[in-house]
């Protein structure tokens, strides 16, 4: 196929553009700092800087379709009210450019499997979550809820529209576990907050091969939790995670303390979803990934 990939820089976006250019697609990346017209292995680099148009929207003409992963980090600085904005905006504004973009081509993609979170939901306790849960009225579910709607805009120009609602995904060398990992190698690691929050993960060669079989699905519509079937407590992923890395899980931070230092973005990190993967499994995809402990061993090296 002739993709159009978002994002594929990132942690997530990387894995998967290697993985595609493995199988043979045709790549155009697009990029806030890539040269224009830079190539690569199996496609080429194009800058773009949404809303701003740009010569990146002719690529649009003639793909096969469109992957946007595309997205402020959000752990990456504490939330004042502009990094909020930047959140928002690198998630709305970029889904908007690509959907207007489509509305102008003459020979349109055939589908757009688009970014989302399991923050679409909000914290829901110990309830069991699907796809058919409403979204919750936090500021990440806001952002997620936005994100779909400009998405599901494609829709109107004929286009297959999936959206990607994943948890925290697992992979050497980058996501969570870059951040996760340093406390337990000094032998400080442990749960935050109470521990009894719930964490949907994912392992990234799932998270890729979800992708792939949303790609290859043409009755592959609306949205997709990308979490693993075996979601876990923080207690229980700390005690994991210190057990792959043969180092004790003793040493909780304190609620308190998270949220004098993070302020809101705390509430990320002490509430979560116990999201279960519905659609992936009525689909047919199976999880190479199925269970926590065998995820995080697969990634070490840690």
């Amino acid at each position: 196929m002739k993709l159009i990939i978002a994002g594929g820089n990132g942690f997530i976006g990387s894995a998967l553009c290697e993985r595609l250019v493995e199988l043979g697609h045709s790549l155009t990346l697009l990029s806030r700092s890539a040269s224009l017209g830079a190539t690569v292995a199996g496609g080429r680099w194009l800058a773009w800087n949404p809303p701003t148009p740009g010569a990146w929207e002719k690529a649009v003409e003639g793909a096969d379709g469109l992957i946007n992963l595309a997205g402020e980090p959000i752990a990456a600085k504490r939330w004042t009210n502009r990094q909020k904005e930047k959140i928002r905006q690198s998630r709305v504004d970029t889904t908007r450019a690509l959907v207007s973009a489509v509305a102008r081509a003459n020979e349109r993609p055939r589908f757009l499997i688009n970014g989302s979170a399991v923050g679409y939901y909000g914290p829901r306790g110990d309830e069991t979550v699907t796809e058919d849960a409403g979204p919750g009225g936090d500021f990440l579910a806001q952002t997620c809820r936005e994100w779909e709607a400009e998405a599901s805009k494609a829709e109107a120009y004929g286009l297959r529209v999936v959206t990607l609602r994943t948890g925290v995904v697992l992979g050497r060398n980058g996501g969570a576990l870059a951040k996760m990992v340093p406390p337990f190698k000094l032998f400080v690691g442990g749960p935050l907050g109470s521990g009894r929050q719930w964490m949907s993960w994912i392992h990234l060669d799932d998270e890729v091969g979800l992708i792939l079989a949303l790609m290859e699905h043409a009755s592959a519509r609306g949205a997709f939790n990308a979490a693993a079937p075996n979601p876990v407590t923080m207690r229980e992923f700390c005690q994991s995670l210190g057990r792959v890395l043969n180092r004790p899980c003793w040493a909780p931070v304190p609620a308190f303390a998270l949220r004098l230092l993070l302020g809101e973005m705390a509430g990320m990190l002490l509430t979560g979803q116990r999201v279960l993967p519905a659609a992936a499994q009525k689909l047919g995809y199976t999880f190479r990934y199925p269970t926590l402990y065998e995820a995080l061993t697969a990634c070490a090296p840690l």
